[in-house]
């Protein structure tokens, strides 16, 4: 059998495959999924100028869109189609121009079709910026990289 198959990083490899080459929301706002993981990813953004809100820092709702990827992409890392139920978000501190976010998805509880995930989001200097905690739910035999 194919190693791609069944072993659990090689889906999730594939899966962060199909997912970038659909996700034409995250190229325009330049996130790169630095890694993934089952249940784990980290995505980075830089903030840029037109990024900007009308106090000069990082609009929250980009912010929210950078942890939601890393969630989307750590939910469905097993080839499950997965999508967000809900999720909370706390702005902790101002992101500003030339900010390098990382957002950092870990899933906390998975059971039948849903699941629980938080994301951390800080800046390059490691301050934490945001936290997020997503909800999940599984479509039931729908595979993400199956088309």
């Amino acid at each position: 059998m194919d190693a791609e198959v069944t072993d659990p990083q090689a889906i999730a490899e594939r899966v962060r495959r199909t997912m970038q080459a659909r996700d034409t929301a995250s190229r325009m706002l330049g996130i790169t999924i630095e890694a993934i993981a089952p249940g784990r990813a980290v995505a980075r953004m830089t903030v840029r100028e037109d990024m900007l809100n009308g106090v000069a820092t990082c609009h929250g709702g980009l912010v929210a869109t950078l942890a939601d990827t890393a969630f989307a992409y750590g939910c469905n890392a097993r080839d499950e189609l997965t999508v967000a139920s809900g999720f909370a978000i706390e702005l902790l501190a101002p992101a500003r121009l030339g900010d390098v976010l990382t957002a950092s998805c870990t899933e906390q509880h998975r059971a039948g079709r849903t699941g629980v995930y938080d994301v951390e989001v800080v800046n390059q200097r490691g301050e934490r910026v945001a936290i997020f905690r997503g909800r999940s739910h599984a479509i039931k035999g729908r595979s993400v990289s199956a088309g």
